[in-house]
């Protein structure tokens, strides 16, 4: 590994808006193999370590990204302040439950909830937090969901199994704490549409690898708990109840 190696990673990491994964570093650089370029990340990260600075090198999301230091965040939210707001605490709770349950379909999630989630569904789709896998082979052919890369990077995880347990939650007290840590852009997180009287859905986003259809493996969430008729409509405290589920991910 050499100095100019090191520099250029460093380089690419810094203009990078997203995180950077190795493979897409290898490409680029087109001549070292990726034990090299794992070792200068490596470096890179021990450098910035030692240093306390207001930056660290963090694996996120599935790629290498500089992050500011927590402690920092007080001054950042002093300078973003006029253009952020939070999710709501019935947005978070609907994200926690696609995040912990994925792939799931919408009458699981407002199972769980007890509520009507189509608009926060939609806007959580809108905003690229969570995205659609396929359809489920059931009667209905409901729209499967789950969590995207964006929603990674947004909470600062490697991967899904950073999630915290249901024990690490427990110990935060309860999803107010979620909401006490995270500030987001206004024009990334908006409003709920359905409260603001748009009728238009967005088109959901559906990654290539990803199938168009699910197979049907294990009987549905409501299978499994019969009390629930999902044919009802559930009451709603969030939002208005168009259908999410009408919305072709093709």
């Amino acid at each position: 590994m050499t100095d100019e190696l090191k520099t250029i990673i460093e380089a690419l990491l810094f203009v990078s808006e997203t995180p950077l994964p190795l493979d897409k570093i290898k490409k680029i650089l087109e001549t070292p193999d990726a034990k090299q370029i794992k070792q200068a990340i490596d470096t890179l990260s021990e450098e910035y370590e030692s240093r306390k600075g207001a930056f660290t090198l963090r694996e996120v999301a599935g790629g290498f990204q500089f992050r500011t230091r927590p402690e920092y965040a007080g001054w950042i939210k002093k300078l973003m302040q006029p253009g952020t707001q939070r999710l709501s605490k019935p947005a978070l709770e609907t994200l926690a439950v696609v995040a912990y349950k994925q792939p799931v379909i919408r009458t699981d999630i407002e199972f769980i909830r007890g509520v009507d989630c189509g608009g926060i569904l939609r806007m959580l789709l809108e905003k690229k937090l969570i995205r659609v896998l396929g359809r489920k082979e059931i009667p209905g052919r409901p729209m499967v969901y789950a969590t995207t890369r964006q929603f990674l990077e947004l909470f600062d995880l490697k991967d899904l199994k950073d999630l915290p347990s249901p024990t690490e939650i427990e110990a935060l007290g309860n999803i107010h704490a979620l909401d006490q840590e995270f500030d987001f852009p206004e024009e990334a997180i908006g409003e709920d549409p359905a409260r603001d009287g748009q009728e238009k859905e967005p088109e959901p986003a559906q990654d290539d690898d990803s199938p168009t259809h699910l197979p049907e493996s294990d009987p549905p969430f409501e299978e499994q708990n019969p009390d629930p008729d999902p044919e009802k409509s559930v009451p709603s405290e969030d939002q208005d109840s168009d259908p999410v589920d009408n919305v072709d991910p093709d």
